[in-house]
C-alpha cells in the first residue's frame, strides 16, 4: 500500500507539474539558513522526483539570506527563501518581497502551541515546528559534579559559572527567537534580568548558533541554549548530551516562501508541496535533522520517544507574538550585544562580584550587606529602553544597522544611541561590581 501511495503521490505530482517541462535542466535555486546535514536529504528527494531540475542551495545566515534577498531583488535569480525564524518572513513579507505559493495540505493543523503554522496571508507556509531550550553533555557536568539545568532560572545559578554558551541573537535568527521568548514570557524587564545574570555564566559568545551545539559535543562547555533540532540531533546521533524544554518556552515554525520574481515558480510551490508531503515531512526525522514535523501523519512512524507538539508532550506557555518581535527585532539585538556580547568581560565580573557576595551572605542577617547586593543587582538589570520605546517605530526604525563583531562601524543616530548605552552599561557593572565587592567585604 505504501508503495502504491507513493506511485500515485508521484503520478499526481508530474501531472501538476507538467507545465514546467519546459524547465528541464534548469535550476531552482534555494537561499537558506539551513546546514547541508538537512538541505541535502531535501535537495535528493525532491530532485529523485523531478530529475529534470537541478537544486542550487546558496547557505548563509538568517538576516544574511534577507539582506541578499533584498540587495538583488531588481534582479533576481533566487526562487525559495527557507529558514527558522518567523519575523525575517515578515520583514520580507513587509518588502513584498515574498509571493503567494498557494500551497496547502489539509493533514497540517492550523497551529502549533497556539501559533499559527502557516502565514495567515499565505505568503510563506510552516514546515517544520521547534522549541527552544538547553542542551547539556552529561560527562562534562558529571565530570563537574554538576546537575542538569531544567529551567532558564537554573542557568543564572553560582554553580553555572564560566559552564554555559550561547549565540548573540544579531547573529542568529534562532538565537534571537529564543531571547524574545524569554522577553515575551517574563516581561521586558524581568526578561532582561534574567538573561543578563544567564550570560554572567558564559563561557563565550559563539560566532554562530551551529558553534553552541558543537561547543557542548565537544566538552567546550558543559550547558547550551539552543533551538531544539540541535540537542536532539546530537543526541540521535551519539553524542553524551540532552536536551531540555523549559517551562517558558514557545514552539515556533520554521518556514519556506517563493521569493518575488521567482526564476522557477512553478518548480519552487512543488519544492514546497514536497517538503510537506509525509514523504517530506519523513525526512526531518533523520538523526542528523530531528526537527518536529508539522504532518501530523508523519509521526505514525516517529522513533520512540519523538517530541510531538500535537499531543501535550511539549508545554509551549509562550504565545509568541511574531509582530512584537519583528517591530523591535534590531533593537534587541543591539540591545543584546551592547549589554552583554560586547562588555561580556564586565557583565561576567559583575555578575561573579554578586554571587561570591551572596554565596558569603548564606543565611547570614546583615542588613547593610543585603542592600549593597541587592543595589548591584538593580544595577546589572537595569535597561536602558523600556518596553515602549522597544516598540516605537520612530525609535525603532533607527536601528537598521546589523553589528556581527565590535569592530562593525555603525554610524548616525544608531551610533549615538549605543554609545549612550554603552556608557551606561558600563558604569553600572562597575558600580555593581564595587557593591558586591563591599557588601562582601562586611561578611
Amino acid at each position: 500500500m505504501r508503495l502504491l501511495r507513493n506511485a500515485l503521490l508521484a503520478g499526481v505530482a508530474i501531472c501538476a507539474f507538467a507545465s514546467t517541462a519546459a524547465m528541464a535542466a534548469e535550476k531552482l535555486v534555494v537561499v537558506t539558513s539551513f546546514p547541508k546535514t538537512l538541505t541535502t536529504p531535501f535537495e535528493k528527494g525532491f530532485e529523485a522526483m523531478y530529475p529534470d531540475i537541478d537544486v542550487e542551495v546558496i547557505n548563509k545566515s538568517t538576516s544574511s539570506s534577507v539582506k541578499y534577498i533584498q540587495e538583488t531583488a531588481s534582479s533576481n535569480t533566487s526562487d525559495i527563501f527557507w529558514a527558522s525564524a518567523p519575523d525575517a518572513f515578515e520583514v520580507l513579507k513587509s518588502d513584498s518581497l515574498l509571493i503567494k505559493s498557494g500551497v496547502s495540505n489539509a493533514k497540517i493543523p492550523s497551529d502549533v502551541g497556539g501559533y499559527p503554522i502557516n502565514d495567515p496571508d499565505g505568503f510563506y507556509n510552516g514546515f517544520a515546528a521547534a522549541g527552544y531550550g538547553i542542551m547539556h553533555n552529561e560527562r562534562y557536568l558529571a565530570a563537574k559534579n554538576l546537575e542538569p539545568a531544567k529551567e532558564w532560572d537554573d542557568l543564572a545559578k553560582a554553580e553555572y559559572f564560566g559552564h554555559v554558551g550561547m549565540s548573540a541573537p544579531s547573529r542568529s535568527g534562532t538565537t534571537h527567537l529564543t531571547v524574545e521568548t524569554v522577553l515575551q514570557g517574563d516581561g521586558w524587564e524581568e526578561g532582561w534580568e534574567k538573561w543578563k545574570f544567564i550570560a554572567g555564566n558564559f563561557s563565550n559568545v559563539t560566532e554562530r548558533s551551529f558553534g553552541v551545539p558543537d561547543g557542548v559535543n565537544s566538552g567546550q562547555f558543559g550547558l547550551g541554549i539552543v533551538i531544539d533540532f540541535f540537542g536532539l540531533a546530537s543526541k540521535a546521533s551519539g553524542f553524551p548530551v540532552d536536551f531540555v524544554y523549559p517551562s517558558t518556552t514557545a514552539i515556533v515554525p520554521a518556514n519556506v516562501g517563493v521569493i518575488a520574481n521567482a526564476p522557477n515558480e512553478e518548480a519552487a510551490k512543488a519544492f514546497i508541496s514536497y517538503l510537506l508531503s509525509v514523504e517530506g515531512q519523513e525526512l526531518l526525522m533523520l538523526p542528523e535533522i530531528r526537527r518536529l514535523p508539522v504532518n501530523a501523519d508523519a509521526y505514525f512512524t516517529a522513533p520512540e520517544g519523538f517530541p510531538n507538539p500535537f499531543d501535550g508532550s511539549i508545554q509551549a506557555s509562550v504565545n509568541f507574538d511574531v509582530n512584537t518581535s519583528g517591530d523591535r527585532y534590531n533593537v534587541v539585538n543591539s540591545l543584546f550585544d551592547v549589554m552583554i556580547t560586547y562588555r561580556l568581560d564586565d557583565l561576567r565580573e559583575a555578575v561573579r562580584a554578586v554571587q561570591m557576595a551572596e554565596e558569603k551572605l548564606g543565611d547570614a542577617d546583615n542588613a547593610q550587606a543585603k542592600a549593597l547586593i541587592a543595589e548591584a543587582r538593580a544595577l546589572i538589570a537595569e535597561v536602558p529602553i523600556d518596553e515602549a520605546t522597544s516598540l516605537d517605530p520612530d525609535f525603532s526604525g533607527i536601528f537598521k544597522k546589523k553589528r556581527k563583531k565590535a569592530t562593525d562601524v555603525v554610524e548616525g543616530r544608531q551610533a549615538e544611541i549605543e554609545q549612550q548605552w554603552d556608557e551606561k552599561v558600563v558604569a553600572n557593572y562597575k558600580r555593581a561590581t564595587e557593591l558586591a565587592n563591599e557588601a562582601a567585604s562586611l561578611l
